[in-house]
């Protein structure tokens, strides 16, 4: 059944999910939700599973039309969400009216918003996931990796109609007051020791130069004084030092292998944290070992529990 109509959209308003597994190996990517923290948190108030299909919105511009009444739940950016006249805040579920209006105006705090419906987004699965990766032209409404556009109709399967509220003690953090956690790669003992100093010594800027493939970070020049790398599989979060001595951590959309060597790769929970960073943005970067971040996650993740 037809809940939402799109009024208005951009090409970086796309349905999303946790991602696709398992198929790396056919150099496909994984994709899903750049922030999986604000869509877990999204889904949660609406008791779907976390990894079910939302819409993520990147800085704004997208309009819906509630076709039928329904009830929808918000997490992540405040994007000036609006419902008819009335300011939206995230970290809720609301409900919308047929004939009502949402609006995401623009940023006023982080980048990507998550709108979730009862039970998921409707969507095919493509290797065994909606995400859209427009690139590879995998997932979407379609399956054909195309962004939300103007006209297209959003439905889903569930049912909820109860208004709930993220504690405030549960709300997650979208500004970077503390450093982004770094484990350690295998090649960090082949950049000189100055580069190592500055690179968890410095404060870094977002580069405009950004999108769901990766976001390059701007500071002193890194330099790399190993012998040159076979191509090798990338993770989540990789840090890759290209020849320019600038890093670029690598997002949801990376390619799936990659020469260049890396400093290490940041943690899921710092990943949701630069995901929701605006071009210009400064930000620091701390080591951390691996049974420190995996500690870390599993006691973040029994949060979703309660």
């Amino acid at each position: 059944m037809r809940a939402l109509l799109i009024e208005a959209s951009t090409p970086l308003c796309l349905l999303q999910d946790a991602g696709r597994f398992g198929v790396r190996h056919l150099g496909v990517t994984q994709g899903g939700a750049a922030d999986w923290v604000s869509m877990s948190w999204a889904n949660k108030l609406l008791g779907n599973p976390l990894d079910a299909a939302v819409i993520e919105v990147t800085l704004g511009g997208l309009t819906l039309i509630a076709e039928q009444d329904c009830c929808l739940a918000l997490a992540g950016a405040d994007l000036g969400a609006m419902l008819d006249s009335r300011p939206l805040a995230p970290w809720r579920s609301f409900f919308m009216r047929k004939g009502e209006r949402l609006r995401f105006t623009q940023p006023i705090l982080g980048a990507r918003a998550y709108l979730a419906a009862p039970g998921g987004f409707d969507a095919p699965p493509v290797l065994g996931s909606c995400a859209t990766v427009v690139r590879e032209e995998l997932g979407g409404l379609d399956g054909m990796g195309k962004a939300l556009a103007k006209g297209d109709h959003l439905s889903y399967a569930g049912s909820a109609f109860v208004l709930d509220a993220l504690p405030d003690h549960l709300i997650p953090d979208l500004n970077l007051n503390s450093p982004l956690d770094v484990v350690l790669g295998a090649q960090i003992g082949q950049f000189s020791g100055l580069s190592l100093f500055d690179a968890f010594n410095s404060e870094w800027t977002l580069d405009s130069r950004a999108d769901r493939m990766g976001i390059r970070l701007l500071g002193p020049e890194l330099v790399y004084q190993g012998a040159p790398l076979i191509s090798e599989g990338i993770p989540l979060g990789a840090i890759q030092v290209p020849p320019d001595g600038q890093p670029i951590v690598l997002l949801n959309d990376r390619q799936t292998i990659g020469g260049y060597p890396r400093l290490g790769a940041l943690t899921p929970l710092s990943l949701a944290r630069l995901a929701q960073c605006l071009p210009g943005a400064p930000v620091r970067l701390k080591p951390i070992v691996q049974a420190t971040a995996h500690q870390q996650h599993v006691a973040y993740v029994q949060r979703f529990q309660g």
